[in-house]
């Protein structure tokens, strides 16, 4: 970034202030205002009121998300145990970390549980800061401990208001970069209604409020806004240097607080590195715009093949000589993902099974229709297509080569840095989102900015009245801002009363056969106990109870992965005298059966875990299908269901200790 700071301005970007020369000024009634003291009157009201709407909005929808959560668990009438359940999968396990450091004796003992952890993997060692990204437990238990709050606010609560207050932070920056963009608040308030309004698709904090994407994002948006006014022109050193500040602040508690924030500043980067190829960021001398068209198309594909392959290398050779492959399943899954071939491999195949790692599915669209956030959204992303694609035309080939260019150039407008730079982040996240579910919440708040600031753009209006002869500077401003106030008055209309009845339906947290077994696992084994499981369930009974574990639910490690496809075996088609073995040989006093996993009717066959794990032991699968021509026959029945029937050769090394409806208990014998 701090080459930016240095360059000019090339063809077809901005060159002008940020505001157009004739619209500064402008009232919304058209009224031209003068540059003394009224102007700047004028400006100061409007920031005014536009700063105070974000900070209203932002502040409504913690307290909206809030709301729903309350509503949903009636979090502040039941139990301790009910409330830390309620935090599932690795929500639980992160969580844990919190709970561990605010219980530890003191700060330090606290910190060295953590940095010589024995109770998350059993009989191994681990460095959970080293592993995991909990630093903002870490920092959040001990602003617990050295506040005096702790007679006032539990620990849960300091948690969770925390997390629903970067809600705040999350859509105050959004709300700002489209206002970066539009040049008007009018812009941010509908990109934040469109952001609460689309809830379902923009957010899912409410219900997993300690994924690490929760703590993240906010901190992502903040990032974008700083660049969108980093790449402005005409910037004071000064405040090129304050922004600088921001990006590096944002950009580093981003990375420190989401463990794949390494794939998204690659995307950041591909962005950059585009506009930089095409000339439409502020640029100064570069070999890459010398000579004709074709020269300089060639050099832009050479430049890009470079990039790949040395950035390729680079990651295999850094691999290969820290021994690293941590990240080796997210390869083979993008591999068979994308159909380079079938695998069955087991991490591999977990993540293609998984809803959220699939595509993004096509009733996201009718509900971001709903809003009309995807009309407005399409259609401004073709029309700023459209115009980057001819801008970038004319920057590599010169306006004097290409007579199309002269014929279009009526209706083309100059593509500012920031307005580009959006474009291309919306287009790359878009594409990541309709690959892998899991990742559209990166994309549907970004649209949210993108949609609002085109439909408040001056300049995006000024080209379609051009061309078609309308254009006149009134015209815009009523297109600027009447359409905008059309869409939040729609929206208010038919979103209302549906967000005014979901604030006042009343739920409450149910389930007690998962209560049962924390309570009974806290009363009848002792606290040095060892439980295997799946790795869901294993995160609840780290935090509720703060047993031993064999495996959990964070699934960057290469030895937790093979560790918890051996665990897995209790669901799979082997003898207990391997399951046995298998499970002792990771320290385990008991193991959990699961019954909703042991005859999973979720997913289709093929892709329930029993299915994983048949395909991944060369054994055929249960139920009426097709096998793989040189899959076998198990000798053996499956564990999980034939435990149940209490046979002497299990019996001989597993004894039932506790049931309920959905979960079975075995202790193990310790014979050799």
């Amino acid at each position: 970034m701090t080459t930016i700071r240095q360059r000019k301005v090339g063809k077809g970007t901005e060159a002008a202030e940020d505001q157009p020369s004739e619209e500064k000024n402008v009232k919304p009634d058209g009224k031209i205002l003068s540059d003394h003291t009224g102007g700047k009157l004028w400006n100061i009201l409007s920031i005014t009121v536009g700063a105070f709407f974000a900070i209203s909005l932002g502040l409504l929808t913690s307290v909206y998300v809030a709301t729903l959560h309350e509503n949903d668990l009636w979090f502040s009438n039941i139990k301790e145990v009910e409330r830390e359940i309620s935090f599932r999968t690795e929500c639980g396990l992160y969580y844990s970390y919190y709970k561990q450091m605010i219980q530890a004796a003191s700060i330090q003992q606290g910190l060295h549980g953590l940095v010589y952890d024995n109770k998350t993997e059993s009989v191994r060692t681990i460095n959970i800061l080293e592993r995991m990204n909990v630093y903002q437990e870490v920092f959040l238990s001990i602003l617990y401990r050295i506040l005096p709050i702790q007679q006032y606010l539990e620990p849960v609560y300091f948690y969770i208001y925390t997390l629903f207050g970067l809600q705040a932070v999350y859509v105050i920056a959004l709300y700002v970069t489209s206002w970066l963009l539009s040049g008007t608040w009018l812009s941010g308030l509908l990109a934040a209604c469109w952001y609460i309004t689309n809830r379902i698709d923009t957010t899912r904090v409410e219900f997993t409020i300690p994924l690490r994407e929760n703590w993240a994002l906010p901190f992502f948006a903040v990032q974008i806004a700083a660049i969108t006014y980093l790449l402005r022109t005409h910037l004071q050193p000064v405040q090129e240097r304050l922004t600088l500040m921001a990006v590096f602040i944002a950009t580093f508690l981003f990375s420190l607080t989401w463990q794949f924030n390494q794939f998204m500043m690659l995307v950041q980067a591909l962005a950059l590195f585009i506009l930089d190829c095409f000339d439409m960021l502020p640029t100064g001398k570069k070999n890459l715009k010398r000579g004709s068209l074709l020269n300089r198309l060639g050099k832009i594909i050479f430049h890009v093949l470079l990039v790949l392959c040395l950035t390729l290398l680079i990651n295999k050779f850094i691999k290969k000589i820290l021994n690293l492959e941590s990240d080796e399943h997210i390869f083979k899954f993008l591999k068979a993902k994308f159909g380079f071939g079938a695998t069955r491999d087991f991490d591999a195949n977990l993540y293609l099974c998984e809803e959220a790692f699939g595509l993004l599915p096509l009733n996201t669209f009718s509900r971001l229709s709903d809003t009309l956030l995807f009309y407005i959204y399409i259609f401004v992303l073709l029309l700023m297509a459209v115009t980057a694609v001819v801008v970038a035309f004319r920057n590599l080939s010169g306006s004097n080569e290409v007579q199309f260019v002269e014929a279009v150039e009526e209706c083309t407008i100059t593509l500012k840095p920031d307005a580009a730079y959006n474009l291309i982040h919306t287009i790359l996240f878009g594409c990541l989102a309709l690959s892998t579910m899991r990742m559209k919440y990166l994309w549907t708040s970004h649209m949210c900015v993108f949609a609002s600031f085109g439909l408040c753009s001056a300049e995006v209006w000024k080209l379609i009245l051009k061309c078609v002869h309308l254009y006149t500077s009134r015209r815009t401003h009523v297109m600027k801002y009447s359409l905008p106030i059309i869409t939040l008055l729609y929206i208010s209309y038919k979103f209302w009363p549906g967000i005014m009845d979901e604030l006042s339906e009343l739920r409450e947290f149910y389930d007690p056969d998962t209560v049962e077994l924390m309570n009974w696992i806290k009363s009848n084994t002792p606290n040095t106990a060892v439980f295997a499981g799946s790795m869901q369930l294993l995160a609840g009974v780290k935090l509720c109870t703060g047993r031993t574990l064999t495996n959990h639910p964070h699934y960057e490690d290469k030895n937790l992965r093979e560790r918890t496809k051996q665990i897995y075996q209790i669901y799979a088609k082997r003898s207990p005298e391997d399951v046995h073995r298998i499970l002792l040989s990771f320290g385990t006093d008991y193991v959990i059966l699961e019954d909703s996993i042991c005859y999973e009717r979720r997913h289709s066959r093929g892709c329930r875990l029993r299915d994983l794990l048949d395909v991944a032991n060369g054994h055929i699968m249960d139920g009426l299908g097709e096998n793989e021509p040189d899959l076998k026959p198990s000798l053996f029945p499956r564990f999980c269901e034939e435990i149940k029937k209490n046979l002497p050769s299990y019996t001989i090394h597993f004894t039932r200790v506790f049931q309920n409806k959905t979960f079975h208990v075995y202790k193990l014998a310790k014979h050799k």
